[in-house]
């Protein structure tokens, strides 16, 4: 029996226009009002459950039977062609590039190939919220938990089928779609981890479970049925139209929400049911609503949102890293995010019409049949095809090439690891008495305190020694490691990865019980989150009047730095003893020196570290020698001034 041909639902491109646009906004402008955009991929999902279940639904009902290879193969069509050339491209691009782009691509490719990016994310521990890593092909999760749909829906259909009734079949699939829910709420609310959540396919599946639920709902009363009617449960064209304005509305609303993701799975799961009304009014007969969503340019850009999604991301990462060397997805340049969007718009319409239309409508192997009459043909299509397998080979060549020297860690890791080593190598050293380092040194100079006439002179600059100083901080503070030994020969460090505030000042506790704290306290712990203003008052407290206490400022790509900068300075304003070391103001202009995360120095960075802390301390100790002379001055001062003119100077 003939295949049934494909219906096209009203209103569908322009939710896919819309859904896109979402998305490469919260990505190519991460500082936008588009604050959860991230939902763009949950209209998608119900957009994929939707349709793909009423594609098979009609099939079973005209032939009675689905044909799962048939089924397969055109999904292949689909996808397969422009995600090759996303891939290959992307990876031979970010081999020219080289650095941390390359780290885990390997991983990435794979993923990709095999359609299980997601999991293989949740087993690396990668983020899909504010990663400090440039990840080239981060976008292509969502792609994952699809075909993952498109391999096992069709097997479980029957079993839907066996119900009777398009409520009960609908019914059915929305408790399923609750039940992906609830679970992804469990996960996160019993400490699962966000990412687990958020890029699991049985935590991730409610939107395409929607679309499903949607779709035995309205089987054989959409457009395309056979008892199609002008009304769905009594709501005529008319209101279709305010309601189906009202979801878009609904859907914009909701990836403005700052925040968003904080709020999984109950943001997404929003956007994915306001999403299944828009689809509902969207594909009424004669819905005004679905005709407005295929005006242009909405449907020209639904029907190539494949390539825009699929692009978008590598091309932002690439000119990004290209601009400035760097990558953050938190803070992507104007001008950047403007150009990989035109350059998104430009590769993707040019690969939906050589590449994906093409192979859709041809097939496989009719389209290497194309290619090889093209090498049988006249000099030009022959140059053509050429050019065509070379260029495949090139970037064929370039991923592999690219896979092959991947980084083991990322420059971020190695420079924090060299801090780590440092240390290890400094407490494996006995450090030097004083004593012993002033007699390495050989004998100071002795240095005139006071004048002929037995005035105090000026005292020289000082420097503060490292066994003056004990330092509690973060992995910026463990990178900066060697930068520190180095100025503060002695010096006590005590720095590890991710540490919190709260942590370091069980720290602060722990060495004040111990009687190991030195003259200046040095704290650097602001990378990670918030000041807790509890936290850092007992680390006050617990450092004591006697004690200089420095607060080292942050700098990160990170929302919360600002806020950090000004808690530190503050406090440092309205607590005596309490001075600043502004690493942040040290480290703006030479943020080349930072690692590809913006966040940990390079060697050289670490001795600006260093030397901020220096220059802190020092300036407090030179303040201490400059007030020691000043009384001493006065007390000269008066003790001449009372003694009678000719009269000996007292002896002092």
């Amino acid at each position: 029996m003939t295949r049934p041909s494909a219906p096209r639902f009203a209103g569908l491109d322009g939710l896919r226009a819309i859904a896109v646009a979402l998305v490469v906004v919260y990505h190519l402008f991460p500082q936008s009002f588009l604050r959860s955009g991230f939902v763009g991929v949950d209209v998608f999902f119900v957009i994929s459950g939707f349709l793909i279940t009423s594609l098979l639904l009609r099939e079973h009902a005209a032939t009675g039977a689905v044909a799962l290879r048939s089924f397969w193969v055109r999904r292949a069509r689909r996808l397969l062609p422009a995600l090759a050339v996303v891939v290959t491209v992307s990876a031979s691009c970010a081999w020219l590039l080289g650095g941390d782009v390359l780290l885990g691509l390997g991983r990435q490719v794979l993923g990709a190939i095999t359609f299980s990016y997601n999991w293989a994310s949740i087993a690396t521990g990668a983020s899909y919220f504010g990663s400090s890593q440039p990840e080239l092909l981060r976008n292509l999760w969502s792609l994952a938990l699809e075909e993952q749909f498109y391999v096992v829906w069709p097997l479980l259909l029957p079993l839907f089928l066996f119900v009777r009734g398009r409520a009960a079949r609908a019914a059915a699939a929305g408790l399923v779609a609750a039940a992906s829910a609830v679970w992804a709420l469990q996960i996160v609310g019993t400490g699962g981890g966000l990412t687990r959540a958020y890029y699991g396919t049985d935590t991730h599946a409610f939107g395409l479970l929607l679309g499903v639920a949607l779709a035995f709902a309205l089987a054989n009363r959409s457009a395309w049925g056979a008892d199609a009617r002008p009304s769905i449960a009594g709501v005529g064209p008319a209101w279709s139209a305010v309601i189906g304005g009202a979801s878009i509305v609904g859907i914009v609303v909701v990836s403005v929400v700052d925040g968003g993701e904080r709020a999984y799975p109950a943001i997404p799961l929003a956007a994915s049911a306001l999403t299944a009304v828009a689809i509902a009014a969207a594909t009424m007969t004669g819905s005004w609503f679905g005709r407005a969503l295929d005006a242009q340019p909405l449907r020209w850009i639904g029907e190539r949102s494949y390539g825009i999604y699929l692009w978008h991301w590598p091309i932002v990462v690439l000119l990004s890293l290209a601009a400035d060397g760097t990558f953050v997805d938190t803070r992507v340049p104007v001008p950047v995010g403007a150009a990989a969007a035109l350059l998104t718009l430009v590769i993707s319409a040019a690969s939906y019409r050589l590449l994906e239309q093409p192979i859709r409508r041809l097939g496989f192997r009719a389209s290497a049949r194309a290619l090889g009459h093209r090498l049988r043909s006249t000099p030009a299509r022959r140059f053509g095809a050429l050019a065509s397998l070379s260029v495949a080979a090139l970037v064929l060549g370039g991923t592999t090439a690219a896979v092959a020297t991947a980084p083991a860690v990322s420059s971020s890791e190695a420079v924090v690891e060299a801090g780590q080593r440092a240390l290890d190598a400094a407490s494996a050293t006995p450090s030097p008495s004083p004593a012993t380092s002033d007699a390495a040194a050989g004998s100071p100079t002795p240095t005139a305190t006071e004048g002929p006439d037995g005035e105090p002179l000026p005292p020289p600059p000082v420097s503060v020694s490292g066994d003056r100083v004990t330092a509690v901080g973060d992995s910026v503070m463990l990178a900066s490691a060697p930068g520190l030994l180095e100025q503060f020969p002695g010096i006590q460090v005590d720095a590890e990865v991710s540490r919190s505030l709260w942590a370091g000042k069980e720290i602060i506790d722990r060495m004040a019980a111990d009687g190991a704290l030195r003259d200046y306290v040095v704290v650097g712990l602001g990378t990670n989150g918030p000041v807790d203003g509890e936290a850092l008052q007992d680390i006050y407290d617990r450092t004591g009047r006697d004690r200089t206490l420095v607060l080292v400022t942050a700098f990160a790509p990170r929302d919360w730095i600002d806020g950090v900068n000004r808690d530190l300075t503050a406090f440092a304003a309205s607590h005596p003893g309490v001075i600043i070391a502004d690493w942040s103001r040290a480290i703006a202009g030479h943020t080349d020196l930072l690692a590809g995360d913006e966040v940990h120095p390079g060697e050289s960075g670490g001795r600006i570290y260093a030397d901020t802390v220096a220059g802190a301390v020092d300036a407090v100790e030179n303040q201490h020698a400059e007030v020691r002379y000043q009384v001493q001055l006065i007390r000269w001062a008066a003790s001449h001034a009372l003694v009678p003119s000719g009269a000996p100077a007292p002896q002092r």
